[in-house]
């Protein structure tokens, strides 16, 4: 039996920022949102209702009980709220470790 393989088909982020920047009134879970509503707009055919999870790498989890940025952003995004999320806090290597993650639950089936 051979396990699934994990491709990137499309990719997009966030903008970084300086502490107390430009982006610091800006809502982490609405910062978060941004990207997926552009995949979205981006990927029409997609059935985005069969999402199974989303991943999210953020170092400072920050807002009123902004505890899964994942979560709160891809409701806010659109996705239905069945879809569940998971953020990954590994400080500066929170994006690359939830791709890693990702690839990994992908391959696992």
């Amino acid at each position: 039996m051979t396990s699934p393989q994990a491709f990137i088909v499309d990719a997009i982020r966030t903008p970084f920022g300086r502490y107390g920047g430009a982006l610091s009134s800006v809502r982490t879970d609405d910062l978060g949102a941004i990207p997926l509503r552009a995949l979205m707009a981006r990927n029409p055919n997609v059935d985005w209702a069969a999402v199974t999870d989303v991943l999210y790498g953020c170092a400072n989890q920050a807002g009123e009980d902004n505890r899964n940025v994942a979560h709160m952003s891809s409701l806010l995004a659109g996705l239905p709220l069945e879809v569940p999320g998971g953020t990954i806090n590994r400080l500066c290597g929170s994006g690359l470790d939830a791709v890693g993650t990702a690839a990994r639950a992908i391959k696992a089936g």
